[in-house]
């Protein structure tokens, strides 16, 4: 993969253990065990795998801090990311390898979220378990399949492999490296946002969330929406008499999809590349009880895509003022406006600060893992944990093993070569950041 001469003997050596891991099948055997943990957010099984992790950072001396979050005091924190999920439970975890070097150190934090979203309709899945993973051919090689693969359980055993490769090479760094293992990404952040507010924080921080052999800078947000559509009842024979919040929705629908156009328009570079870079999409949509029944109210809910750099706050202002433009044109609407609540997932958008050096060291440790070139920066059209990272004061960026496209997806997989690849890439950033004694 890579020129001997590219590298330091540390180096090597190093990557040499990871190969070797490779090779016995074992990046591709965690995977597999680790995604038969169906860890969906908000179910009880997401603190099975952070045991599960946990069982893999003990071994390595890391210092492991395996706690139950205070929901009630996390929900009652202004800076509440929102969650979607019911849940009464939360399981924060980090491991952490504290070297022999002093406190001005450089440290490193190494992020996965173990979370996934539930399988979906299992026919689409086809005769296979979606939490049963195999490899399979696919069009990028030998894959992983099954629901987590991509998304994220693949970046988080990269990470794990790293650090053991690390230890397992004798390597004694002179900083410290932490992995932080968090739940309900998925539906906003919570597990992120206890783990900073228990202090766990580094000098920077590598997310192996799935970048498609890229390196992502930047995330747009995500705002979850809800909107209460009014109508009146009446007999289907005669609905004339009646006003269907069906029809009203429509009115509402396509104003805001002319919103969302407005709002691409023009997109930061980092976000240049995708057809709708802040997409707004209805999720559900719930109306009328009876077949011949005028419908008298609808419910829809849907995710709202904020742009870098904007505050949820204007972004909420601005689809709001949208709503209202609709309701005061219209002569139903006029007197009986859709309620729009937000609830649920409250992304912000994120980004490295421009000209951080952990970009370089991202786009140098991947070029040196692979032999391949450097990745591109690129920004994120979805929310992630980086925005709550960023915020607090750790630069952090995303490399890691699939492509989003694939997350979410019936029949989700993830290549084995790059999740060997990253695994390597963070590898390398581990040695380059803390540096070795």
């Amino acid at each position: 993969m890579t020129d001997a001469g590219d590298l330091t003997d540390v180096e090597a050596r190093v990557l040499s253990v990871l190969d070797d891991t490779a090779r016995e099948g074992r990046l591709v055997a965690d995977l597999v065990d680790l995604v038969a943990v169906p860890s969906v957010t908000g179910t009880a099984a997401e603190g099975d795998a952070q045991r599960w992790v946990a069982d893999r950072l003990g071994p390595l001396g890391a210092d492991v801090d395996l706690w139950r979050m205070d929901l009630d005091a996390l929900r009652a924190d202004a800076g509440f990311p929102g969650t979607e999920a019911p849940r009464d439970e939360a399981w924060g975890l980090v491991g952490t390898l504290r070297p022999d070097g002093g406190q001005d150190a450089p440290s490193l934090v190494l992020q996965g979220h173990v979370d996934v979203v539930p399988a979906g309709d299992l026919s689409a899945w086809g005769d296979a378990d979606p939490f049963a993973a195999r490899v399979v051919a696919t069009p990028d090689g030998e894959s992983v399949m099954g629901r987590g693969t991509c998304d994220m359980k693949a970046g988080v055993v990269a990470a794990l492999a790293a650090l053991e490769a690390v230890q397992r090479a004798g390597v004694r760094l002179r900083g410290t490296v932490a992995f932080h293992s968090v739940i309900s990404e998925e539906d906003g952040g919570l597990g992120a946002f206890g783990t900073l507010a228990r202090g766990h924080v580094g000098d920077a921080c590598v997310i192996p969330e799935p970048t498609g052999r890229r390196v992502v800078t930047a995330n747009a947000g995500a705002l979850t929406f809800r909107l209460d559509v009014p109508g009146r009842a009446a007999h289907g024979s005669s609905r004339y008499e009646g006003v269907s919040a069906i029809e009203a929705f429509a009115r509402v629908h396509a104003a805001l999809l002319d919103l969302e156009r407005e709002r691409c328009a023009d997109p930061d570079p980092l976000m240049a590349g995708y057809e709708i870079p802040y997409p707004l999409s209805i999720g559900v949509v719930r109306a009328g009880d009876w077949a011949s029944t005028v419908p008298d109210a609808l419910v829809a809910e849907g995710r709202y895509g904020v742009r870098l750099d904007e505050s949820p706050d204007d972004a909420r202002a601005a689809f709001e003022a949208r709503v209202g433009e609709v309701c005061a044109g219209d002569p139903w609407l006029r007197d009986h406006p859709v309620r729009v609540t937000w609830s649920g997932g409250q992304f912000a958008s994120g980004r490295l600060p421009a000209g951080h050096a952990l970009l370089g060291a991202a786009q140098q440790a991947w070029a040196t893992a692979t032999g391949g070139p450097e990745p591109a920066p690129r920004g994120g059209p979805y929310g992630s944990d980086l925005r709550l990272y960023a915020a607090a004061g750790v630069p952090t960026l995303h490399l890691g093993p699939g492509d989003v496209r694939q997350a979410h997806t019936a029949r989700e997989y993830v290549p084995v070569e790059e999740m060997h690849a990253t695994a390597r890439a963070l590898a390398l950033m581990v040695l380059r950041h803390c540096g070795t004694r």
